[in-house]
């Protein structure tokens, strides 16, 4: 055997390896890799850009340093992440912990002192890499429920530190500790006419395909005829062993007559590619049915990197004379496949259903900056805030602007202003543009721009001036007035808005700012006892909350406390 033979062997080898580190970092938490969530999968608005760990429907659980390093990052919010912790390690990569329910002692104190220094529970802050070091596997934090999860667990993500790229954390030796004998789950199959002539089984629009499983565990479909170009969309899910609930995959491919058509695979993503989640599926079909097909074309090519293999935008062309074979694979990242196999052949036949068309006198054109007014209503659209040209509706009447339907994806912020020259200087600072979905009116936070109420709204639907007059609630404390609370280690209220939403939260014991940690879901705040604030004997507490036009409420009691444990016992 030839030395150059050899070298070309080591060197295949060395391309087929996973090119992230293998051993280098550890689990974050020692329970089993049973995840709720995986990288990729398809989310509102956005694609998932970690790992979720289950921790067994409970909170606390032990989190560790996935490897050495250093923390470089705090967030704190009711919202997004929740509490969350970022280390950066020296071999290049940062590691994500969110949903947190606390920090590790070392880093609690730091965060907490800065929350009381600016007097805010809602905090961000930078760290250098000398300041919080942290070893290989020690504790960091405890997991838990909070920021926008859906329920107990640890949200966990692996980013390219320099260019917080978001990679897929199974390639980092995690595909070991997460076992997957199950194939993805096909839920259904769809065919698109893409091209002006196409026609799919007599029909202008998408068509459902008919599948059946085979023995061997593939799927054979229904036979198509159609002619044009066509292209199709996917509904697929998989479960892991372990996993009880419907995660995502990792890869589809399509092959037309064997070769290569078009794939994306899950294996990184830049954080600005998130929401183009709403261009993959097919957003109009998920509106109406909470469906998620995800398309295996494209119409008008879009930057979203996960895609490959992409040379003809996933259409396929149907001629006279020729039979098209298709085979479409779903993996899971432990190689499991599901198949489906199917071919098209050519009909001349005319369109007997069609599309409807819907034209207006306003059509978007995606790639160009558009601008509309009517009766004091103004919208400004950017370039590439929509994914494909369209008709749009537009029309103001009675002061209410109707702007489409929200079966269209928004892709970026579109501008929205309102005349409110009519409206009393006095009555402006309660006045904002609301949308309305369904029977709700949602609050879009605006501002006065050149004598104009304007706002930045990322949905379509109806929009008005709306006021909120109403103060935010405080109701629900977890003691009665005057009761002796030595033995609690906290204490809590509930807050809510009807309208406009919470804007601040702030309580004071004696006069003394207190942090109060907020969790949106629960509509609680909860004073921790352990700061050490609360005096010896009797406590005056005030709690002011304030939504977004500056209605605000005042809430006051007392309660009494002792550190005596003597006392404690009696009371």
């Amino acid at each position: 055997m030839s030395l150059r033979y050899i070298l070309l062997l080591i060197a295949s080898a060395s391309f087929a390896q996973d090119p992230y580190p293998q051993d280098y970092f550890r689990s974050p938490m020692d329970l089993p890799v049973h995840p709720s969530g995986t990288f990729g999968e398809i989310r509102t608005n956005h694609f998932h850009a970690g790992l979720d760990y289950r921790t067994k429907q409970s909170i606390g659980h032990p989190v560790y340093a996935a490897a050495e390093g250093y923390v470089s990052r705090i967030k704190v919010s009711p919202y997004g992440y929740g509490t969350a912790l970022y280390i950066d390690h020296p071999n290049g990569y940062t590691t994500v912990y969110g949903h947190l329910s606390a920090y590790a002692p070392k880093i609690d104190s730091v965060v907490r002192a800065k929350q009381y220094e600016k007097q805010t529970f809602d905090i961000e802050l930078f760290f250098k890499p000398g300041e919080i070091k942290v070893a290989h596997g020690e504790l960091v934090a405890l997991s838990g429920n909070t920021g926008g999860s859906g329920g107990p667990h640890l949200h966990f993500e692996y980013r390219d530190t320099k260019t917080e790229e978001i990679i897929n954390p199974l390639h980092f030796g995690l595909k070991k500790l997460m076992k997957d004998t199950k194939t993805p789950s096909v839920h259904g199959l769809m065919v698109y006419p893409l091209s002006e002539d196409a026609v799919v089984d007599g029909a202008r629009r998408p068509f459902l395909i008919n599948l059946k499983l085979q023995k061997d565990g593939t799927y054979i479909a229904d036979k198509i005829m159609a002619k044009g170009n066509v292209g199709f969309a996917i509904s697929t899910s998989d479960k892991s062993t372990g996993s009880y609930g419907h995660n995502g995959v990792y890869k589809v491919e399509t092959f037309y007559n064997g070769s290569p058509g078009f794939s994306y695979t899950f294996d990184s993503f830049a954080f600005n590619e998130s929401r183009y989640v709403n261009n993959l599926i097919d957003y109009g079909h998920y509106y109406n049915t909470g469906e998620k097909y995800q398309k295996l074309f494209v119409k008008t090519p879009y930057p979203l990197s996960l895609i490959k293999k992409n040379t003809t935008n996933g259409h396929l062309a149907i001629e006279p004379d020729k039979v098209q074979n298709y085979r479409i694979e779903v993996s899971d990242f432990h190689g499991n496949k599901a198949v489906i196999n199917g071919s098209i052949a050519y009909s001349p036949e005319p369109a007997r259903v069609m599309e409807p068309k819907h034209i207006t006198p306003y059509f978007v054109k995606a790639a160009n900056d558009n601008i509309y007014t009517k009766n004091g209503v103004s919208v400004f659209i950017p370039a590439h805030a929509f994914y494909e040209d369209f008709y749009m509706d537009f029309d103001v009447r009675d002061t209410v602007l109707y702007l489409h339907d929200p079966k269209v994806p928004v892709h970026d912020y579109l501008t929205v202003s309102f005349d409110v020259s009519h409206i009393p200087v006095e009555e402006l600072q309660k006045t904002f543009i609301s949308g309305t979905t369904g029977k709700r009116r949602n609050y879009h936070s605006s501002y006065m721009e050149e004598g104009r109420l304007t706002a930045k709204v990322r949905a379509l639907g109806t929009f008005e001036l709306d006021k909120d007059i109403t103060p935010p609630k405080i109701y629900s404390p977890s003691f009665t007035e005057g009761k002796w609370l030595s033995k609690e280690n906290s204490f809590s209220l509930k807050i809510s808005d009807d309208l406009s939403g919470i804007a601040t939260y702030d309580a004071w014991i004696n006069g003394k700012w207190i942090l109060m940690h907020y969790d949106y879901k629960t509509r609680m705040i909860v004073h921790n006892f352990s700061d050490g604030l609360a005096d010896e004997g009797r406590n005056d507490l005030k709690v002011v909350v304030t939504d977004n036009v500056g209605n605000s409420t005042t809430f006051e009691t007392h309660f009494f406390r002792t550190q005596n444990t003597a006392s404690v016992e009696n009371n």
